[in-house]
């Protein structure tokens, strides 16, 4: 999401995770991951992950401007990997305008709910409040204190 709210573009932003995914294949997070994986096996386990993500981002780059919907273009399973990518064509296949991104992941098979959150909050982190709709801006449930968060995270 930081991507998104600070320096990149849209268009950018698969060839921006695809360096992360590139650069992080080999480093195995402990704060993240504590001791999921034992010692002797953490490089394999990071990378194999890694290499989840990447596969996932060449399907939503082979998807996108097919018209696809979400679930079929990267894969309707229930996993972390599949969800994101759903989200991410989502939001990209809809040329990033909020309400498209969050209707067209809301409705797609696998798990949409949370397809449909992350879609929204690569809009939310790409346009801000100002593109959504100010009555639904209006109706988010603790909105103010969400705002107040969110500017504090920006100024961090």
């Amino acid at each position: 999401m930081d991507l998104l709210r600070h320096r990149c573009e849209p268009a950018h932003l698969l060839a921006e995770l695809r360096l992360h995914v590139s650069t992080s294949r080999s480093t195995y997070r402990t704060d993240w991951l504590g001791d999921l994986a034992p010692r002797a096996e953490r490089a394999a386990f990071t990378a194999a992950g890694w290499d989840e993500c990447a596969a996932t981002l060449d399907a939503v780059e082979a998807a996108l401007g097919t018209g696809a919907e979400p679930g079929a273009a990267v894969g309707a399973a229930w996993t972390a990997d599949a969800v994101l990518g759903a989200a991410l064509y989502a939001f990209l296949a809809t040329e990033t305008h909020p309400r498209h991104a969050l209707r067209r992941a809301s409705h797609t098979s696998g798990a949409s709910a949370a397809t449909a959150a992350l879609a929204g909050a690569f809009a939310g982190a790409h346009r801000g409040p100002s593109g959504w709709p100010p009555e639904w801006v209006e109706a988010v449930e603790y909105g103010e204190r969400l705002q107040a968060l969110g500017s504090r995270w920006d100024r961090a």
